[in-house]
């Protein structure tokens, strides 16, 4: 199988603008996420995907494939879609699983991949799949830029959203919390899929992705993992994650 792994990245974020490109103890965020994602031996290769020359300059800067998209996508998976069908063009290989890692996730480790890829690589009625990891703490629970997920008995998706779901006011301390954390990985064909479905409403409601596939019927298979991954999503989540990441030996791998 051919498993390669796409960075969708752009400077216009609402919640932060210029994030991909603010620096993390001096390098980058989408260098973090790059050189981090090269460490996974599942993935034959790792591009960058931008309507960005900024972004595409700093890509040339460190070596990593940089793939130019469109300035029109609303979602990081529509971006990925049309950057994998373009990578496929100029190669000549056809890509078999993909997978979609956001630019935001800094301190993604590669087992994290290896974890995720897992369950399609062993079950081929498995579309798409989704990392998801423990809420520590009802401040994180509350938080609009947490993405929350609840699951059904097999860890399939119920619903996604910025809310804080499930409700946890009729009382049960240990129901459980979880975030999704945007390691996304889709079968070819899949991703062509979600790229060709309209839009729905409880997508644009909930600003996830993922909803797109709940709506239309589609199964998203979420996968537990227990690493600690918090995303960029204000400069707060910057400045913690910062302080998160201090000492952490593999920065002192990261090679261009």
């Amino acid at each position: 199988m051919r498993v390669i792994g796409i960075i969708p990245a752009r400077m216009a974020s609402s919640r932060f603008p210029g994030k991909p490109l603010t620096t993390i103890h001096g390098e980058p965020m989408v260098g973090h996420v790059y050189f981090r994602s090269k460490m996974c031996e599942a993935l034959d290769e790792v591009y960058i995907a931008t309507c960005d020359n900024d972004i595409r300059d700093y890509a040339q800067k460190i070596g990593a494939p940089c793939i130019m998209t469109l300035d029109t996508h609303e979602r990081a998976t529509d971006r990925a879609a049309e950057a994998m069908l373009k990578i496929e063009r100029l190669t000549g290989k056809t890509t078999d699983i993909v997978v979609m890692i956001q630019g935001d996730e800094p301190m993604l480790v590669s087992q994290m991949i290896d974890e995720v890829i897992a369950p399609l690589l062993a079950d081929p009625s498995i579309l798409v799949a989704n990392l998801m990891a423990p809420l520590k703490t009802l401040e994180d629970h509350e938080d609009p830029n947490e993405v929350k997920v609840v699951v059904d008995l097999k860890n399939f998706a119920l619903y996604f959203s910025r809310e804080p779901i499930p409700s946890i006011k009729k009382g049960g301390v240990n129901i459980p919390m979880m975030k999704q954390v945007c390691l996304i990985p889709f079968r070819r064909d899949s991703l062509i899929d979600f790229n060709n479905l309209a839009p729905t409403p409880l997508e644009i409601i909930e600003s996830v992705d993922m909803m797109r596939l709940l709506e239309h019927g589609y199964k998203v298979k979420m996968v537990p993992t227990q690493s600690d991954s918090y995303s960029v999503d204000t400069p707060e989540d910057l400045a913690r994650v910062e302080g998160m990441m201090a000492g952490d030996p593999l920065m002192d791998q990261y090679t261009s």
